[in-house]
């Protein structure tokens, strides 16, 4: 007790505040999300994602080399394909020769030993926007879509991802996944469940990212969602996820919902990665162009909460930024 108790004597010193730091961020932790766009030699700028762009393939792997050399062990890739490719169905995510297809050959070409995870939904694929297909009702349709996810994650495999990301919270697919995976021989391919994904306002800049928020429009994915209100049911989504096969469970949006992300390392000892999605990029980014927060110690703060709450693995668009951070020996 006070005064022979003092806890500030593990803070006045820069070395010992480190060694007795509960949790830290490295490199290892960290995904970086990028979009890839047709063409050849195009950087095309997001105008809500300061400093995030549209790659074309070429230059994808131009990037990836500065990636790689700080330390980058995986990336997610996004496509945003063209208008005309899209139909209801969702007809292009199952054509073998599809952007992100192509995508994934190059980079394992280029970087074998560089993780690519690819997200397993419709949405940049659909003319209406949303991860499945839809019914009479204009609701997607949770069975139908299934069907496809699972070929779409076929289609994804073997043209050589990593591992396979189903992020459109149709009941069942990871089960359905997992199953057409080993039936084809892909025992080893990893599923990162989207368990808890929340119908979010977060999301903004993303679906600019992708081309669906031109298809969305003012419709919204709350009746696959999960209801922000909510956090008892995030536990079980993220059990019957565990339970149909998920090797890994995501906690999406991640800074709003590090309660949730705290209740399942609590929960279950599977793996959970967060995203840090993009609109929570994007704040960051403005607050710090208008002079609001300091942006690399707001961000590396951000990054160590994710893993005080308990994440394996963070998803940012900012992990570029964040290495560089980490090279430069910054810390809290």
């Amino acid at each position: 007790m006070y005064p022979t108790t003092r806890l500030r004597r593990l803070r006045n010193q820069p070395w010992l505040r480190d060694i007795v730091a509960e949790n830290v961020i490295t490199t290892d932790d960290l995904i970086w999300p990028c979009f890839i766009t047709e063409g050849t030699n195009l950087l095309k700028a997001i105008p809500t994602l300061l400093d995030v762009y549209r790659y074309s393939i070429d230059q994808l792997l131009i990037k990836l080399e500065e990636a790689v050399e700080l330390g980058i062990k995986a990336i997610a890739i996004f496509p945003s394909i063209d208008p005309k490719l899209k139909d209801e169905m969702g007809t292009e995510a199952l054509n073998p020769d599809n952007l992100l297809s192509r995508a994934v050959k190059a980079i394992k070409n280029k970087y074998p030993e560089l993780g690519i995870i690819c997200d397993v939904a419709l949405d940049p694929y659909t003319t209406h926007g949303h991860d499945g297909v839809l019914n009479d009702q204009e609701l997607v349709d949770n069975d139908r879509t299934i069907e496809i996810l699972t070929k779409q994650a076929l289609n994804l495999v073997q043209a050589g991802c990593s591992m396979v990301a189903p992020s459109d919270m149709m009941d069942g697919r990871i089960g359905a996944i997992r199953h057409a995976l080993d039936q084809q021989g892909f025992y080893d391919i990893p599923i990162l469940a989207y368990a808890a994904k929340y119908a979010s306002g977060l999301y903004a800049s993303f679906r600019d990212a992708v081309g669906s928020s031109s298809t969305l429009q003012k419709k919204d994915k709350k009746h696959y969602q999960m209801n922000p209100a909510n956090a008892r049911e995030a536990l079980r989504e993220i059990e019957l996820d565990i339970r149909e096969g998920a090797d890994i469970i995501m906690i999406k949006p991640g800074t709003l919902y590090l309660d949730i992300i705290a209740r399942a390392f609590d929960n279950f000892n599977t793996p959970i990665f967060a995203y840090h999605v993009s609109s929570e990029y994007a704040m960051l980014k403005f607050a710090a162009a208008n002079n609001a927060l300091n942006y690399n110690k707001t961000l590396i703060e951000t990054m160590i909460c994710f893993k005080r709450a308990g994440c394996s693995g963070i998803i940012s668009y900012a992990a570029i930024d964040v290495a560089k951070i980490l090279k430069l020996g910054e810390t809290l």
